[in-house]
């Protein structure tokens, strides 16, 4: 963590400390942006020693380069923040209104499967000297990591900060403790991942004897989202030249569950509550954002079930969608 520097540094880092404690912390989005906030009151508001209404009025405007979402993302850290202090008595600043969420037309990207067998394929001849921890590190973390993003459909925030003692490998289920919603859920590793994940967990364990996350970066920390994009985008350029990026391949393995249940009888309502609870959706509107990106699904349901799209599966909300 970056040190704040304005004058509300003291009551930011008691805040950031206070939601790391909660597991309600995300370091992707919200350090960021708190940074940002912090700088702009150093700048901006350099002789001010309290938190006024126009400070957070000004910060919290949507400008004209923002859409709705990326003004919730900028405002929603800071916005939490108040209602931080608010709780403790702390301010008495109103809270700044967030503005309303947009659906987006955003289509993931559809892998084929030579596109997945040249990913992996680059992922398994990473060439670097074995003898140097980074490059060591880099040949033996890279491809255990996105394939367990393929055979699971975890979040890429939910694999960097799996934690050893959250991983059973003896029953082959994960515990999944920090997600985007904050909300624990498990996940039962195929049995090939979960071969693959002990031989991982036996040779990582003795470059890292007492590591704190299962994908252990320097100095017991987890990685980056920067350090997972860009090993993604390396390793897909080297024999694809489409646009893709790592958190596509939970979208790649929403539909090819939904695909593969076509043939293999309906019971869409009990196959949508497993779907939806493995992949740690808080509704089950959520999961049908997926059911979108399978061709032709409506008319199929109803071809061989007599019943609509929306009889069997509610409205989808945009909490996945993005």
């Amino acid at each position: 963590m970056k040190k704040f520097n304005s004058f509300l540094s003291p009551l930011i880092q008691a805040y950031v400390d206070y939601q790391k404690a909660s597991e309600r912390w995300n370091e992707a989005s919200y350090e960021p942006n708190l940074l940002l906030f912090d700088r702009y009151c150093q700048k901006q508001y350099s002789d001010a020693t309290v938190l006024s209404q126009e400070i957070v009025d000004n910060w919290c405007r949507k400008r004209k380069t923002e859409n709705n979402n990326s003004c919730r993302s900028r405002i929603y850290v800071v916005v939490s923040f108040i209602r931080y202090l608010r709780k403790r008595g702390k301010t008495n600043i109103r809270e700044p209104e967030i503005p309303r969420k947009e659906r987006r037309s955003y289509i993931p990207h559809a892998f084929t499967e030579a596109e997945l067998k040249n990913f992996f394929y680059a992922c398994d001849n990473i060439l670097g000297d074995p003898l140097s921890r980074l490059p060591r590190d880099r040949r033996i973390t890279i491809p255990i990591l996105f394939r367990l993003l393929y055979s699971s459909g975890i979040r890429t925030i939910e694999a960097r900060l799996l934690r050893v003692k959250d991983v059973d490998l003896n029953q082959g289920i994960l515990n999944i403790c920090c997600s985007k919603g904050h909300d624990q859920h498990y996940v039962v590793l195929h049995d090939s991942m979960l071969e693959i994940m002990k031989q991982y967990d036996a040779l990582i364990r003795k470059h890292y004897p007492a590591r704190t996350y299962f994908f252990p970066a320097k100095g017991d920390a987890f990685y980056t989202r920067k350090w997972v994009q860009r090993r993604f985008l390396q390793m897909w350029h080297k024999y694809n030249n489409t646009p893709a990026t790592a958190y596509e391949l939970r979208h790649h393995y929403a539909t090819k569950n939904i695909n593969g249940w076509l043939d293999n009888g309906f019971g869409f309502d009990v196959k949508l509550l497993y779907l939806s609870k493995s992949m740690g959706h808080r509704k089950l509107e959520s999961t049908r954002y997926y059911y979108s990106l399978v061709p032709g699904l409506a008319d199929i349901i109803k071809d061989r079930t007599g019943e609509t799209f929306d009889n069997i599966i509610p409205e989808v909300g945009d909490e996945e969608s993005k």
